[in-house]
């Protein structure tokens, strides 16, 4: 079972709403399915919850580090309470992935993820539980970094908390540890794709020799 949800942000309100923060409004989202609040714990370096399920303890962490430092709060509760990367689950901003889907998976590459790097350094593994959560990408690499660090617009914003909405019905299955079953239903409830409007027939253009001043057509003669 997942014992350690992880979502990955920056801490501070000039970045509450940015793309970057996606990990935190899904943790949050979580914390309130659980009934549970997060409250700092500077022994973690993060904002923290901890509530129990089946008789199992259920830890949430939201690191307060910044991105590049997440490892450094992840590993300091996992390594204390002797969670295994195979147990825990972070919940992080995907460029690769259109806002309103999401995927599941364990282990692979951090793909440039700097949050992501840090926590494959800190544990020492790649092998633990991602939520990508889709922002899509701004089609430049080099404008990458001030995407992420940009509120959404309006339609993403509302694909992504969609997004959060259907993820969270697979809670019960990575609680009990059926990611199968989870990948499943993350996988599978995927919004309609818009229809692209079709585009407007273009204007008749006027007859070829068409004289302006009156209604009747030149004929060209060869």
């Amino acid at each position: 079972m997942i014992r350690l949800f992880v979502g990955l942000g920056n801490p501070g309100p000039d970045y509450a709403a940015t793309r970057h923060n996606a990990g935190f409004w899904w943790l949050d989202a979580v914390a309130k399915a659980l009934n549970t609040s997060l409250v700092f714990d500077k022994s973690y370096h993060g904002l923290t919850a901890r509530t129990v399920v089946n008789g199992q303890t259920v830890w949430l962490l939201a690191p307060q580090t910044f991105m590049n430092l997440s490892g450094k709060s992840v590993a300091a509760l996992a390594n204390f309470f002797k969670i295994s990367p195979q147990e825990m689950l972070v919940a992080h901003d995907e460029l690769d992935i259109a806002p309103g889907e999401a995927k599941l998976k364990l282990g692979g590459s951090h793909a440039g993820h700097n949050g992501l790097r840090d926590i494959h350094a800190q544990l020492g593994t790649d092998q633990y539980w991602r939520l990508r959560l889709g922002v899509g990408h701004p089609g430049n690499k080099a404008e990458v970094v001030h995407w992420v660090l940009k509120k959404p617009s309006p339609d993403h914003r509302i694909a992504i908390e969609q997004t959060i909405d259907r993820a969270l019905k697979a809670l019960p299955q990575l609680l009990a540890g059926d990611t199968e079953q989870a990948t499943r239903l993350i996988h599978t409830s995927k919004p309609p794709r818009p229809k692209i409007p079709r585009p407007a027939p273009p204007a008749a253009l006027p007859p070829i020799d068409a004289d302006p001043n009156s209604s009747v057509m030149k004929v060209a003669t060869p």
